[in-house]
């Protein structure tokens, strides 16, 4: 039977308002399931439903029918289909009601709108299976505009694992850029085209280029960290006037070719991996060998090794190049963390050991902090806990010890003899002192023996025989004498530790099983058990005893560069005992890896302006700081990246380009101060005080002292004596005292060669802003304190050094003050004096000379021993001991006020004003 026309235009109008109606459900279950639900997640459900003891107002809205049937007032929270009516509505409006009460936790404008429509539209409620299906469909879409889902090896929630991300917000994780500096000419440096761009959008004017001598102390410091000498100034002026760019070229050639270079940018190195010589925590024992990996770091930025073959000889080079002593010590980088095991359970020290080298590992060649993601999925980054346990398995078979590594012939192991006896010095007495108690205990110890009819044994021996078969622990000794015994044996086990400084090993790392370990002597175990595998969980909460799902060796997925495309698993890497941080290492090094050339190419940039292009170079993170020139990044890593990864030709394009060489002063500072009042596009200079080491060396530079010669064991300069001997608590006993290198020449070397000790910061060093050791840091604090003044006014070191520039220009100027005057500025300043200068200085002088005629200083003489005080622990008795200070026995010390005459005092006071000026502490 034929239908009409009538009959059947009406069945396709039923169809259509079906299919509309159908459309508008699937368009509310939508609506409810990706906007208004995770709102509610978000900001409602904590005080309305997730703790079913604790439901604010009787409200529950965990349901449907709960939600709209409201608290406790008796009324509909919703009236389905009219928002306007619904209180729900109004108290997120914030009109009769205020709900979320806190103001951060306010709905927008958008999340309000949700809500309306989710209302108007009936208030739909979809069922969890539905919700699963659009959410599923959603992700599908790896790009909308709501921002993308990254692939990685997945969170711990399904929500977690398909969360969207804002592009802008982890640029750090994207592929590197394909992009052009917008150059003005052919000869233009690529890095001005980026910056004078940006400059030209803001509607800035770049500033004039610096004067030759503003250039070349600039230059000289960034590279070496020591201030140019007056000829090497005069003749860069000279060259300058002749041929500036040529001038300006073999200046940066000559600096990038001087061994000063190395232990410069060595420094900013062990900032990063926070490079100590001893381990810290209450115990804070030695790492005698520590400083082998220090002059490991200054070879190799010296040989401009390229940056992704240190990356793998520090993370792997035993498994590198496993008969390569260099490679050996390079390993020392994962040893560099503070860590101990006294008074902690074996698996939580462990625990401690391995959390450290992730989270250092990740922001010193990744910048990105690995911390936030230990417990949970990253709050804030694409990172899956799971990639911190697989990163956490991945060094999971790496054991630190103390390895043999034979000395390298361009090691210097210049004085280890006469060094080596002032320790065995200390060495022997307290192994004599430590003799004369236990000979005495045993003494006793044989006359109980004897007295109870019972064949002797000595205190090893009989260490678990039963109580009545042995005598008392600490038999025949008094209070004192039990307190010292230990004190003794401490100082023994210090002494050893501190002869090991001189013997060929090194602070590295071996591939093994676990054991016990005691932070003060670590070895590479006797016997490894090669088929032995350690087990990995993700740790909820980072809590050992909440082990979750098991993990594989792994790196770090979001980065979207997988180890292995084709397989199951493309993020894994080996399980076996070896070869686990090789894997990670080459992964680290790819030259297709965004984060790690993007991090180190944002570190050199931030030594050279004092700020990188992303300010928080340890942190590539949606909380860190975004890129100022995302561009210019990019297209600086991609150049260093295709030559070869070498940090020397990028100092070379950074120092040529005319940004670097801008002077201070702004073309219009009053709309520069308003336009960019943080100089982010770099329109002028920005001036910096001098670094810690840089004050100190340059202090013994212009005084003549500074001792050149490069590598070694570490220096003792001298420190406030107060700090020097300070008591400072290492188990059972005090720490030795801080004594000074012997002689001017050993003590008076370059400040990176000094002790670092982490729990006895040099006072000098500290209050001039170095880093503490026990962080990574990724910027040096500038920031000026009141203390600094009185510092660097009248501390000891200060003092001995402004003596010793007045020696030294009394001695290349006799008695000519007037010379005397032109020459400390000329050493200070790097200039000639000003006809100015010259007169105020010199009646400066004249009234300093008339004071110090009067005024004799007291001397001061060096201990030669110190009485210290401790507690017995099991006694709680007081005792006494003397702690040797052998150095002072034949000390040369520098010159002091009461070794020179009242016209040298008078003239290094002059010096010390100079040393305390701006134009001496800054860098223009």
């Amino acid at each position: 039977m034929k239908l009409s026309v009538k009959l059947l235009f009406g069945i396709f109008a039923l169809a259509f308002l079906f299919a509309e109606s159908a459309s508008a459900q699937d368009d509310a279950d939508r609506l409810f399931t990706l906007r208004v639900l995770p709102v509610m997640k978000e900001k409602c459900f904590g005080c309305h439903g997730s703790d079913r003891e604790d439901i604010r107002g009787d409200y529950d809205m965990l349901t449907r029918e709960a939600l709209i049937a409201g608290g406790e007032t008796g009324d509909p929270a919703v009236i389905v289909g009219n928002a306007h009516e619904s209180p729900l509505y109004t108290a997120i409006l914030w009109e009769d009601m205020e709900m979320p009460p806190k103001e951060t936790d306010r709905l927008s404008e958008e999340e309000t709108e949700y809500f309306r429509e989710w209302i108007e539209a009936g208030a739909p409620w979809p069922s969890e299976v539905v919700q699963r299906e659009i959410q599923k469909e959603l992700w599908k879409i790896r790009e909308n505009e709501e921002g993308i889902i990254f692939d990685h090896s997945g969170g711990t929630s399904e929500d977690w694992t398909y969360r969207r991300y804002q592009k802008d917000e982890v640029w750090a994780f994207s592929p590197l850029q394909e992009v052009e500096p917008q150059a003005s000419s052919a000869n233009q440096n690529p890095i001005d085209g980026f910056i004078n761009s940006k400059l030209a959008e803001a509607g800035l004017s770049a500033a004039s280029k610096a004067d030759a001598r503003t250039l070349i102390r600039r230059a000289t410091y960034d590279l070496t960290g020591l201030p140019p000498t007056p000829g090497e100034t005069s003749d860069f002026i000279r060259a300058t006037e002749a041929d500036g760019e040529k001038a300006w070229s073999d200046l940066v050639d000559r600096l990038l070719d001087s061994d000063h270079y190395g232990e410069r940018w060595a420094q900013h190195w062990l900032d990063v991996v926070r490079y100590a010589d001893t381990s810290g925590f209450s115990n804070d024992y030695e790492r005698s060998n520590a400083w082998r990996y220090r002059d490991y770091v200054i070879r190799a930025f010296n040989d401009d090794k390229p940056f992704n073959e240190f990356v793998m000889e520090q993370l792997a080079g035993d498994e590198l190049r496993p008969d390569d002593p260099e490679a050996k010590i390079a390993t020392g980088m994962l040893r560099m963390g503070p860590w101990g095991t006294q008074m902690i359970p074996q698996p939580e020290a462990r625990q401690i050991f391995l959390d450290d080298l992730v989270h250092n590992v990740g922001q010193s060649f990744l910048s990105m902090p690995m911390r936030c993601c230990k417990c949970h999925d990253h709050k804030f980054d694409p990172m899956p806990t799971r990639d911190y346990y697989r990163m956490y398995a991945t060094f999971a078979t790496t054991q630190p010890a103390e390895i043999e590594v034979e000395f390298l012939p361009e090691e210097n192991l210049e004085g280890f003899e006469e060094k080596k006896k002032l320790v065995k010095e200390l060495l022997d007495y307290a192994t004599a002192k430590k003799k004369e108690i236990i000979d005495k205990q045993e003494d006793a110890a044989k006359k109980w023996y004897a007295e109870h009819d019972l064949p002797y044994k000595n205190e090893k021996e009989r260490v678990k025989d039963p109580e009545d078969q042995k005598p008392p622990r600490h038999v025949g000794l008094t209070p004192e004498e039990q307190g010292k015994k230990k004190v003794r044996e401490q100082d023994v086990w210090i002494w050893e530790r501190r002869m090991e400084r001189y013997q060929p090993m090194a602070q590295g790392v071996y591939n093994g099983q676990d054991d016990w370990k005691n932070g003060r002597k670590l070895r590479v175990a006797k016997k490894i058990k090669k088929n032995w595998r350690p087990e990995n969980f993700i740790l909820a909460g980072g809590a050992l005893e909440a082990k979750g799902d098991p993990v594989q060796p792994g790196v770090l997925s979001p980065v979207g560069l997988p180890v292995d495309p084709t397989a199951a698993d493309p993020w894994a890497i080996t399980d076996n005992l070896e070869g686990r941080r090789l894997a990670f290492a080459k992964w680290v090094a790819d030259d297709r890896n965004p984060l790690t050339a993007r991090s180190i190419v944002n570190r050199i940039w931030q030594y050279h302006f004092g700020k990188g292009i992303v300010k928080t170079a340890n942190n590539f993170g949606v909380k860190g700081a975004k890129p100022t020139h995302p561009e210019l990044l990019d297209w600086l890593t991609k150049d260093f990246v295709e030559n070869g990864w070498k940090i020397k030709r990028l100092h070379r394009m950074i120092l040529t380009s005319d940004v670097y060489r801008r002077s201070g002063k702004p073309v219009d500072a009053e709309k520069q101060a308003a336009v960019d009042p943080d100089n982010k596009l770099l329109a002028t200079w920005q001036p910096r005080r001098l670094t810690a080491e840089e004050l100190r060396d340059t202090t013994l530079l212009i005084s003549g002292e500074l001792n050149r010669e490069m590598g070694g064991v570490p220096i003792m300069p001298e420190i406030n004596m107060e700090v020097a001997l300070q008591p400072r608590m290492i188990q059972f006993s005090i720490a030795p005292a801080h004594q000074p290198s012997r002689t001017p020449a050993e003590r008076n070397r370059r400040t990176i060669y000094a002790y670092r000790v982490r729990g006895q910061a040099d006072p000098m060093l500290e209050i001039m802003n170095q880093p503490n050791p026990n962080e990574s840091c990724e910027m040096r604090d500038s920031a000026a304190v009141t203390p600094q003044a009185f510092t660097l006014l009248n501390s000891d070191t200060m003092t001995d050094r402004s003596i010793a520039l007045a020696l030294r220009l009394q001695k290349e100027n006799k008695d000519d003050l007037e010379k005397q005057v032109a020459q400390a500025i000329r050493l200070a300043f790097n200039r000639a004096a000003t006809d100015q200068e010259k007169a105020n200085f010199l009646a400066y002088l004249k009234e300093m000379q008339d004071y110090h005629a009067e005024n004799e200083p007291e001397e001061i003489k060096y201990p030669t021993q110190v009485v210290r005080s401790l507690v017995e622990e099991f006694t709680g008795e007081p005792f006494e001991f003397i702690e040797k200070l052998n150095v002072y026995e034949d000390y040369i010390p520098d010159p002091k006020p009461w070794t020179v005459s009242a016209e040298t005092r008078a003239l290094a006071d002059l010096c010390l004003v100079l040393m305390n000026s701006n134009e001496f502490l800054y860098v223009y």
